[in-house]
């Protein structure tokens, strides 16, 4: 009788699977000198030609990209580590040579910038429509995560030069800010339509709120709501919303605004417009038009138009947003919105200029603007700080 032959033993589906997987995410070795690293000259030249492109080589850097070479390298640093970590097959340009960190940021604000098509863009980096696909999103991914630190509610101090910045600038005490909301319009497949997201406009659109400072930074934001939604209904929804109502910001000191008068005292407070509710820490304008009202109405504006003009700037500047977004993934549009957010408030962080010559004319949301609908909801502690607040203006 052989000898029993003794078989050799078959590894396991799920150990095939590591193994492959372990194989599959081996960092590839990057040579020096087949990296993209001159991605910016032949970048330059291929693109100066073009019409309304500064002449001056930085300017046409700030026109390409929205951010300075400086602002560009940080953007960079704070993506750099997620954008090498993963293998970058596939990540080439039409000379075989790896994109570097560099050009793939480049390649992801410009899309973000132009809000031209992914052809378009590859065209003008010499790269295909998958790889800026590709690219841009998992720039966007990175970008989310790594600046959160670029949006957020600032301290007690910040607050009190906030507030003393808007004094000087309109005459109003103790006002930490102003808040407004536009439309993102999108084209949503057949199968997704809902009338939730078609507005008065009859556009479908995602909502976007932000709150913003003097110098137009966001100090907080809202997305991803449906565009046929109210204002107001939006507003409760918010997170800010919730934030106010339990006291945890906008509860800092209240300012005396008549010595030796009890019951002057004026809480902090952000403005709205017309389609907001009048609460104890959001103030919106008045209904009369009186002459002390007037007033009032005049200074108000000069503070919630520090919103409206972030908002042009924003969707100028980044200009996918203020195209027709056709048919995005909802989960990933609020995303997008977001970064757009965090790149124009690291402009504004890193001592960087908004382009005076990139906001949308008119009105940020073209349209919209005459056919808001004014929110009768008046809280009696609202209206009674806004009393004080027109009494101030006329002494």
């Amino acid at each position: 009788m052989a000898p029993a032959v003794k078989k050799k033993k078959q590894p396991s589906l799920d150990k095939k699977k590591k193994k492959k997987k372990k194989k599959r995410m081996k960092a590839v070795p990057l040579d020096p000198e087949a990296i993209d690293c001159d991605w910016w000259d032949t970048f330059w030249h291929r693109n100066s030609s073009l019409s309304a492109v500064p002449l001056d080589e930085d300017d046409a850097f700030k026109h390409f990209f929205r951010a300075s070479k400086t602002t560009f390298s940080y953007i960079c640093s704070l993506v750099r580590e997620d954008l090498i970590s993963r293998p970058p097959s596939g990540l080439i340009n039409i000379e075989g040579r790896l994109l570097s960190v560099e050009k793939q940021v480049a390649i992801a604000l410009r899309r973000l910038a132009s809000g031209d098509s992914q052809v378009s863009v590859g065209a003008s980096f010499g790269v295909g429509q998958s790889t800026v696909s590709q690219v841009t999103w998992r720039f966007i991914e990175s970008l989310e995560e790594r600046a959160k630190h670029h949006l957020r509610w600032p301290d007690s101090d910040r607050i009190e030069e906030i507030k003393s910045k808007f004094e000087d600038m309109c005459g109003l005490p103790n006002c930490c800010g102003a808040i407004d909301t536009t439309h993102i319009i999108m084209t949503l497949p057949a199968v997704q339509a809902s009338d939730d997201w078609c507005d008065l406009e009859k556009n479908y659109s995602m909502f976007l709120q932000g709150v913003f400072d003097h110098e137009m930074r966001f100090l907080n934001m809202v997305t991803g709501w449906p565009g046929g939604m109210t204002v107001s209904k939006l507003l409760k929804f918010s997170g800010f919303f919730k934030l106010c109502e339990s006291g945890q910001i906008l509860d800092g000191n209240a300012k005396t605004l008549f010595e030796g008068e009890e019951g002057s005292q004026v809480r902090e407070y952000v403005v709205g417009g017309i389609s907001y509710p009048l609460l104890p820490w959001l103030i919106t304008p008045h209904d009369d038009c009186d002459h002390p009202m007037m007033a009032f109405n005049d200074r108000h504006e000069k503070v919630r138009s520090v919103a409206a003009t972030a908002f042009a700037h924003l969707k100028g500047s980044w200009r996918i947003l203020s195209k027709v977004m056709w048919r995005p993934d909802r989960r990933k549009l609020p995303s997008i919105i977001l970064v757009c957010c965090l790149l124009h408030n690291i402009i504004i962080d890193c001592g960087d200029y908004l382009q005076e010559d990139v906001p949308l004319s008119g009105h940020h949301d073209a349209g919209y603007a005459d056919r808001l609908c004014k929110c009768k909801q008046t809280d009696p502690l609202g209206s009674e700080l806004r009393g004080y607040l027109t009494e101030y203006l006329l002494r």
